[in-house]
């Protein structure tokens, strides 16, 4: 691989802008400044001019090829990361999910066996647990000595996923020990469980039954406990995607007793509103995720907090499922409505569309939630920003062009959109994975299945 040289673009970082250049040689970064071309010679020059240059994309929260409720994701990691790298995403962290009983090494090494000879992108793991144990407990220092470095729990899904308090407890001591980081789902499981029943009882089996059977006071309150729990050992602890007004309450109160406590919302908590569940003909099948879609309130409230620093990245949980043939599964019972939705290609274009444009947050802190600040809280040291030395991850993005978001045209492996006929301003033209042009133009260029390379993670940085 030789010399990439990017030219005249507007050159964004989490903290300053410039118009300049970015030598690219082979997969690193080997010089940032201005008129570059006069010091080094290049085998490619690409003229950014106009163009918006900024670190490639890492989406911390992915389900690729995700058993559950019954069927699979429906993007594997070869789908998922190439609309990835459409969207100007370069890297992802996937989860790998323990099965209750197994070991927490035969999760991962499933996981690798998934990724290793499909993805397209970089991608790390987080290590999900649903059985802590004796046994599960030893595992944890060479896990994170492996380069796996947090680790997912669940205070929902009881029966499948979900662990007690004890347990919960016993992770997050046995895990700040060896320098990992614990992210949770953060909703009572007792509550949505009872709730579930409730409207089955009744016979109230529509879409919009799951929203409510869901409601933010069971996120609000497993938010609570588990800062609580993590307060008690004097834990870090992050908060997988965060969806209404009351968990944010609960989360600033925490900081005001100097917790380390990190927030990720989602695209969609952001830019969606629980009217989508009224739509006819099933139609809100669509958006049926955990959390489900919150008020406009909550959109206020999240926007409110990503600008001001108290929401630290925006993943998307990228879980799809097809309309036909999955989501259908629940046609005459919400509660058999797979959980999830597509989201890693528009991330990006989203969030700068309808946050950067129109004032919400700022470019810089574009930068630092969506690239920068996920690399550094999960260990990512060479993802997330043009530094010299670092993976040439360059997303080239358009500012100013238009385009709508259809299935019809998306490149996720799913036959529909929570965005369908969304219009947008800004689109991402050119990317680079590791210094090689992996879009150009919009469209994939020079992509190998299998390309995508592991990513092992540093220990938690706990002076963050």
């Amino acid at each position: 691989m030789g010399k990439t040289l990017i030219k005249n673009g507007h050159i964004w970082s989490a903290h300053d802008d410039f118009i300049g250049d970015i030598l690219v040689d082979g997969d690193k970064i080997a010089a940032v400044g201005k008129d570059l071309d006069k010091v080094y010679s290049a085998d490619e020059t690409i003229d950014a001019s106009g163009m918006y240059v900024f670190p490639g994309g890492v989406d911390v929260h992915t389900h690729m090829e995700l058993p559950f409720m019954g069927t699979s994701s429906a993007d594997d990691f070869e789908t998922g990361t190439l609309a990835g790298l459409h969207g100007g995403t370069t890297s992802i962290v996937d989860f790998a999910i323990q099965t209750q009983g197994n070991s927490l090494s035969d999760c991962i090494n499933h996981w690798h066996e998934k990724a290793g000879n499909k993805a397209v992108g970089d991608y790390a793991f987080h290590c999900a647990v649903t059985d802590f144990n004796e046994k599960t407990a030893k595992e944890i220092p060479g896990i994170i000595e492996g380069g796996i470095t947090s680790f997912k729990t669940f205070m929902a899904y009881k029966g499948a996923l979900m662990i007690d308090d004890k347990m919960m407890l016993g992770l997050i001591k046995d895990v700040r020990k060896h320098g990992g980081l614990v992210t949770v789902h953060a909703e009572n499981g007792d509550i949505v469980d009872s709730m579930v029943e409730h409207y089955k009882k009744e016979g109230t089996l529509d879409p919009k039954y799951h929203a409510l059977a869901h409601p933010p006071e069971a996120e609000a309150e497993a938010a609570a406990r588990v800062m609580d729990l993590a307060h008690y050992h004097d834990a870090p602890i992050y908060l997988v995607h965060t969806s209404c007004r009351q968990s944010l309450d609960r989360m600033k109160q925490n900081f005001m007793r100097e917790q380390r406590i990190f927030i990720e919302t989602c695209t969609q908590y952001l830019l969606l509103d629980d009217s989508v569940y009224d739509q006819p003909n099933f139609e809100g099948a669509k958006y049926v995720m955990s959390p489900p879609i919150r008020k406009k309130d909550d959109q206020t409230a999240l926007w409110h907090s990503l600008q001001c620093g108290h929401i630290h990245t925006v993943a998307t949980d990228h879980c799809p499922f097809n309309f036909c043939g999955q989501k259908d599964m629940g046609k005459d019972d919400f509660s058999k409505i797979p959980n999830g939705a597509a989201g890693i290609e528009h991330r990006l274009e989203l969030i700068f569309s309808e946050g950067v444009k129109k004032g919400k947050i700022t470019m810089n802190r574009f930068v630092e939630v969506m690239c920068s600040q996920p690399a550094s809280i999960f260990g990512l040291h060479n993802k997330g920003t043009l530094g010299l030395g670092k993976d040439a991850d360059i997303v080239i993005l358009d500012p100013n062009k238009k385009h709508s978001i259809s299935a019809k045209t998306h490149h996720h492996n799913v036959d529909s959109s929570i965005y369908e006929g969304w219009e947008l301003t800004g689109r991402v033209n050119t990317v680079l994975a590791r210094g090689k042009v992996v879009v150009r133009d919009e469209k994939a260029d020079q992509v190998e299945k299998g390309q995508g390379q592991f990513q092992k993670r540093n220990k938690f940085n706990f002076s963050l």
